[in-house]
């Protein structure tokens, strides 16, 4: 593909995305909720996977790869955290960031949930997923060593993240935990297991993406999820969130990496 077709699949895809939050922005306004975007943000991203297969012609084996590697990490992510907003309700952590915004600008709740939520949202979940498109533009090299190394990496984000939300919604389920810490299991070398396992795995799409010419310059995608991760949206957002209800916490944060894991501080 030339650079102009590129720059063609890259617009229409941000279109197609963006059609989508519109989609979801007229549900948020029937439930007054948005807080649901969490779970539906990795379903975008496997829909700009999917809305590239068939308009690129890039090596079979690496176009499967991305393709079947995407979709097993979002479908089994959103199944989880759209099971939890089900299960819970409204995220504190967005009726808190609209009520503000209504608050500091005087918007309405549907003028915020689509101008400070639901649009740049989606902007963000085409640049993370640059991987999976720019990834399956080229036809050479074949996938080698690399992308290989890739693929392991982001198996092994998928098991990391799968089994840290596994061992807390476990933990959760039993009363005797309530207002309790978890820092068991993955839990006890990481705060943040999930955080982990999903920069590991577009990290390893990334990998398998930048074997090809058009594909290293998808490294902006990896590059904003680690940043939003640990010092944006992610760990900051959940742990003062958590800081509040559970004093103990403060605890865990001194001896527990907050993001790469590693053996507890004993001091």
């Amino acid at each position: 593909m030339t650079l102009s077709e590129i720059a063609v699949l890259l617009g229409l895809n941000l279109l197609i995305i963006t059609g989508v939050m519109l989609g979801l922005w007229l549900l948020a306004l029937r439930l007054k909720d948005v807080s649901f975007i969490d779970g539906v943000w990795p379903l975008g991203m496997l829909m700009l996977a999917l809305a590239t297969f068939p308009r690129t012609e890039g090596d079979p084996t690496r176009k499967w790869l991305l393709l079947w590697l995407v979709g097993i990490w979002a479908l089994r992510l959103s199944w989880h955290l759209l099971g939890r907003w089900r299960r819970n309700g409204a995220d504190g952590r967005y009726v808190e960031l609209v009520e503000a915004q209504e608050k500091a600008r005087g918007w309405s709740f549907g003028k915020t949930a689509l101008l400070f939520v639901l649009l740049p949202q989606g902007v963000l979940a085409w640049l993370t997923s640059l991987p999976v498109q720019l990834g399956q533009v080229a036809q050479e090299p074949a996938i080698g060593w690399i992308g290989w190394t890739g693929a392991v990496l982001a198996v092994v984000g998928i098991a990391f993240e799968s089994i840290g939300d596994a061992q807390l919604a476990a933990f959760k389920k039993d009363p005797k935990n309530k207002g309790k810490v978890m820092d068991k299991g993955l839990w006890k070398y990481t705060r943040h297991p999930n955080y982990f396992g999903d920069a590991c795995v577009w990290w390893g799409l990334y990998l398998i993406a930048a074997e090809t010419g058009p594909g290293v310059w998808s490294i902006a995608g990896p590059l904003f999820l680690t940043f939003t991760l640990t010092k944006w949206s992610g760990i900051g957002i959940t742990e003062k969130a958590t800081a509040k209800t559970k004093p103990a916490y403060a605890d865990y944060v001194r001896r527990t990496s907050a993001f790469i894991p590693w053996p507890p501080n004993k001091a």
